[in-house]
């Protein structure tokens, strides 16, 4: 993607067009020319920056005269839910998780207990852990201090 300034405006361009008028008249392929041809009327790479999306998101588009292309400012995302709401919807996200994760093994604890069998300690040791596992990610997600950093929290401790 290229852009030039146009009376004051970024403009982008998907592409460089075939005809442009600059300050010289192309009638065809002007998107054929040089680099050098496209810069001196102004059309520069357009460079989208790498950011965190779970935080940030791109603003305007603004000139970097420093390396002569279009950049993407990135700005803090300014989310609507409060600190409480978002550790409250990660949390039953989490929640959600680590359930359908036991609901597996559900249908044995359910067999064993109507047969009257005792249940394998492997199945037993593994919902064990997935329950403290979510605890461990529930005690994670509730210490932090920002909005931020909850958007920015993963669930990492799933199995």
């Amino acid at each position: 993607m290229k852009a030039r300034i146009e009376s004051g405006s970024i403009v982008k361009y998907k592409k460089i067009p075939s005809e442009f008028k600059g300050t010289k008249h192309y009638i065809g392929g002007f998107h054929n020319a040089s680099i050098e041809e496209h810069e001196a009327e102004g059309f520069y790479d357009v460079v989208t920056p790498s950011y965190n999306q779970n935080t940030k998101e791109l603003g305007d588009l603004e000139w970097d005269s420093d390396n002569s292309v279009f950049t993407y400012i990135v700005k803090d995302i300014e989310f609507s839910q409060s600190l409480a709401e978002m550790k409250a919807q990660k949390i039953e996200n989490l929640k959600y998780i680590y359930g359908a994760e036991l609901a597996k093994t559900d249908w044995i604890i359910i067999r064993d207990q109507e047969l009257g069998n005792t249940t394998d300690s492997e199945v037993l040791t593994a919902r064990a852990t997935l329950r403290a596992n979510c605890t461990t990610e529930e005690n994670s997600i509730n210490s932090k201090t920002t909005k931020a950093q909850v958007a920015d929290y993963s669930i990492t401790n799933f199995r």
